[in-house]
């Protein structure tokens, strides 16, 4: 597995990095499990030291964790200040409340004679964190902070196309004070990983990526005995009723569908809009796309990026041809796209029959679905029409039945008025093949926790 920098938007290779060796390997995984005997041991306000520490330093130094992410992967410029500030966020929020949270919980048993008892959240140990490279900084963060501040150690295997944003993540928690070994990245191979998850020293591992690279993994923990997490893939409905404003919602989904050049778990990438609103929804969806500026990632101007690399695009065009020769219809947006770089044309599929293996793709770029519901329940079972259940949106005047349409759409988070969205006081995590299990909040910090009922029985209770 080759580990380097390549701009996408010029194609330029620009640093390149070493797999770990074995011998590095093992010294990693020794040094996190020691590391974790003496952070498990740390007070709450050591752990919220560092956290508060590692804020201050990305809101110091913003630009530059930015631009690294930009140069690696591709998104613009604004987008990567903003995950810098969202990064941050997360971290004063377990600052914050990770004491709290982790509390210990008396419970309220029938008989005190027989039982007062407590459960406690102990930390697991050393987890293995395996991300993705559409949000280099923040998805590493949305896993650290967590488990960091619940008293676990980390090896980090990020993406390959980010080498120097996963180096930039560990020298962040080193400078904020976190000892040596307790976050570690490393450049492993794919039997390397595998060597990871087998260590009797390593406790768990959290994976955010695609569904093929969620089931090998998962299977891979499961025979090792590991407890997971799986943030995987996502299709998410953006559905339209008939009292939705049109001009706002058209607005937001323009947006949802193509921040980050539409390489998101979360992107919209189904609209489904009832019958009576659909062609008004179309015309002004295909003006709103129209006017997306793509170019340099770097220039503030620039509202549509590459994506993260050619392969990438590759990989599009042939889920894109595949929709059309099953029998949907593309248009293209018309957008003016630079002669260089890993663009993709802006492309919008309609008539996507039941019958249409795309049906049930995840669009990884900027390819929009648009579906026509006969009414609001046809509306609700295209929504579920998908092996995916992340998240998903319902636009409408009528807040209410937003909520009502909201319940009814199987996916882990449902958002009324707005698409999807990442926020550090919200949890993040879907069902069926988005993956099992939860990050941020509280639901986040427990993933990886024991929960130690101890239970004090007074000695003359009877048998």
């Amino acid at each position: 597995m080759a580990y380097q920098s390549t701009n996408p938007f010029t194609g330029e290779v620009f640093a390149t990095f070493p797999t770990t060796t074995d011998a590095e390997l093992e010294q990693a995984i020794a040094k996190a499990d020691q590391a974790f005997k003496s952070w498990r041991s740390s007070s709450f306000a050591e752990r919220r030291a560092v956290m508060e520490k590692a804020a201050a330093i990305l809101r110091a130094e913003t630009d530059d964790f930015a631009k690294i992410m930009t140069l690696e992967m591709g998104k613009t410029l604004a987008e990567a200040r903003a995950e810098v500030e969202l990064s941050a966020q997360i971290l004063d929020y377990y600052a914050r409340y990770a004491e709290e949270l982790l509390q210990p919980q008396k419970l309220d048993v029938a008989d005190p004679k027989t039982g007062r008892a407590v459960v406690y959240n102990e930390p697991l140990g050393v987890l293995l964190a395996i991300e993705p490279w559409n949000f280099p900084l923040y998805q590493v963060i949305r896993i650290l902070a967590p488990q960091i501040s619940a008293g676990n150690t980390i090896l980090l295997k990020h993406a390959s196309i980010l080498p120097q944003s996963a180096a930039k993540a560990e020298d962040l928690m080193r400078r904020a004070g976190l000892p040596e070994g307790a976050f570690t990245n490393l450049y492993p191979s794919h039997a390397q990983v595998e060597t990871i998850i087998n260590d009797p020293r390593v406790h768990g591992v959290a994976l955010t990526g695609s569904e093929g690279a969620g089931a090998k993994i998962a299977s891979q923990a499961g025979k090792a005995l590991k407890k997971t997490i799986m943030e995987l893939g996502g299709a998410d409905a953006f559905i339209v009723l008939d009292d939705a404003d049109l001009e706002k919602t058209v607005k937001w989904a323009v947006f949802g569908r193509h921040w980050n050049a539409g390489q998101v778990c979360v992107s919209a990438k189904r609209m489904i809009v009832v019958d009576s609103v659909y062609d008004r929804f179309l015309e002004k969806y295909m003006a709103g796309i129209a006017e997306l500026r793509a170019g340099d990632p770097m220039d503030a101007a620039t509202t549509l990026a590459p994506l993260s690399s050619q392969s990438a695009a590759d990989d599009l065009k042939r889920q894109l041809d595949e929709a059309i020769s099953h029998g949907a219809k593309a248009k293209e947006a018309g957008v003016q796209l630079p002669n260089h770089g890993a663009f993709f044309q802006p492309t919008v599929l309609t008539d996507i029959g039941e019958d249409n293996p795309a049906r049930y793709f995840e669009f990884f770029g900027p390819v929009s679905m648009i579906f026509r519901a006969k009414d609001e329940a046809d509306a609700i079972r295209i929504a579920n029409d998908s092996p995916y259940g992340l998240g998903g949106s319902v636009f409408t005047s009528d807040e209410q039945r937003g909520v009502e349409v909201a319940r009814q759409v199987e996916t882990g988070m449902m958002f009324v008025n707005h698409p999807t969205m990442v926020k550090a006081d919200l949890p993040f995590g879907g069902i069926r093949r988005s993956g099992h299990g939860r990050e941020l909040i509280d639901l986040g910090i427990k993933e990886f926790v024991n929960h130690k009922l101890i239970d004090v029985v007074d000695i003359d209770a009877p048998f």
